[in-house]
């Protein structure tokens, strides 16, 4: 199959990386990335083409799109893009196109999906199978009622199924899409997508690293770095304070969006058992290594944290719903605990750091990582997957 995928990032990292483990399962098909965010340094398989639109991100206000393509205007990036977009399919002629979170996310990218949509639904375009790829949980929407009918009804009329990336025993879409029930196409629930660290990733890791099986290793690490530096810096305080008997070491990950005086500072504050990265492409093995993670809540972070079994502390992204109603369902499982904002005194955190290092290993939980690969197996053969709502 030639598939088309389209992603487009905004402010983290997340949806990207989710796309990426989709991609790489799609081994023995051609696949055509469409990304139009920030650039992030990705090693893409043999398998993938990379095809970038102009880039368009979101302020940190949500309110509005800009481009780092300061001779163009917002009007004249936008054209461009559609047209590329456009002739992309008129060109390639893929049998899937698979969209990334829209029509229940990314309504200010309708001015380049929806003429492909139509052109598809209308045969203007060649024939070929549309399919919405989504996480688990859905954020809050201003005026949630217009925004889900016209959700609704551009599924039903352009789409052929809906890909929910999440094992229904932890989050089902319909508690986030109070119109669920009038989605006439099929909902398959794949289970969550989550790399997997290879065999002994965190021995290597710490012999790589020179730490003793007596050593405390922490990482904290805040997504792609647009917000959480209140976290990071909090965490670094803490660690100053951190008193218990073995020798630790923290080693910080940014996230490559972090503005750079703040990197500045985060650096400036850290002591001599403290490292400052901006990103690792071995970051799975860092938190296979580690004995304590201080994260957000992201969705691609946590599923780190139950692929690897790492204690952790997550502080969720406080502006909507969604990493808190995940990171407040795995605290109950005891996966993980919740960091509240009163804990980001230094002091208090530290004290939360002692307690989890100090606690017996957790039970580890049942929940379905296998998403990418049941994803692929669903686009080959329309299964297997978790379950069909």
């Amino acid at each position: 199959m030639k598939i088309i995928q389209y992603c487009q990032h905004v402010l983290g990292i997340g949806h990207l990386f989710r796309s990426l483990e989709i991609c790489r399962s799609l081994s023995d098909h051609e696949v055509i990335l469409v990304t139009g965010g920030p650039r992030v340094d990705t090693n893409l398989p043999a398998h993938v083409r990379e095809v970038r639109l102009p880039d368009l991100q979101m302020n940190h206000e949500f309110k509005g799109l800009y481009s780092s393509q300061k001779n163009f205007n917002l009007d004249q990036i936008k054209e461009k893009r559609q047209r590329r977009f456009f002739n992309l399919f008129e060109k390639e002629k893929p049998d899937v196109f698979l969209v990334e979170l829209y029509p229940f996310g990314r309504k200010a990218f309708r001015f380049e999906l929806d003429p492909v949509l139509q052109a598809i639904g209308e045969r203007r375009l060649p024939a070929c199978r549309v399919v919405c790829s989504v996480r688990d949980i859905l954020v809050e929407k201003e005026d949630a009622a217009k925004h889900e009918l016209r959700a609704v009804n551009t599924l039903n009329r352009y789409f052929d199924a809906v890909l929910v990336h999440a094992d229904p025993r932890l989050a089902q879409i319909s508690e986030t899409f109070a119109r669920f029930a009038e989605i006439r196409i099929p909902v398959i629930y794949t289970g969550y997508i989550a790399d997997r660290p290879e065999p002994d990733a965190g021995g290597k890791m710490r012999r790589r690293l020179q730490i003793g099986r007596d050593e405390i290793l922490i990482i904290a690490s805040a997504g792609g770095g647009h917000v959480g530096a209140p976290l990071l810096e909090a965490v670094i305080g803490a660690f100053d304070r951190l008193r218990v008997k073995n020798h630790c070491y923290l080693k910080v990950f940014t996230g490559p969006y972090l503005d750079q005086s703040e990197f500045n500072r985060l650096t400036h504050l850290a002591g001599e058992e403290v490292e400052i990265n901006r990103f690792s492409p071995d970051f799975l093995s860092y938190m296979a290594a580690a004995d304590l993670s201080v994260s957000m809540g992201g969705y691609n972070t946590t599923m780190n944290i139950l692929a690897t079994g790492v204690s952790a502390l997550v502080w969720p992204f406080p502006q909507n719903r969604e990493q808190r109603m995940r990171a407040a369902r795995l605290d109950q499982m005891g996966v993980l605990k919740i960091v509240a904002d009163e804990d980001l005194d230094p002091q208090r955190l530290a004290g939360l750091i002692a307690q989890v290092l100090s606690a017996a290993d957790r039970v580890p939980v049942g929940i379905e990582l296998n998403g990418a690969a049941n994803t692929a197996a669903w686009l080959e053969n329309r299964g297997p997957a978790v379950g069909l709502l």
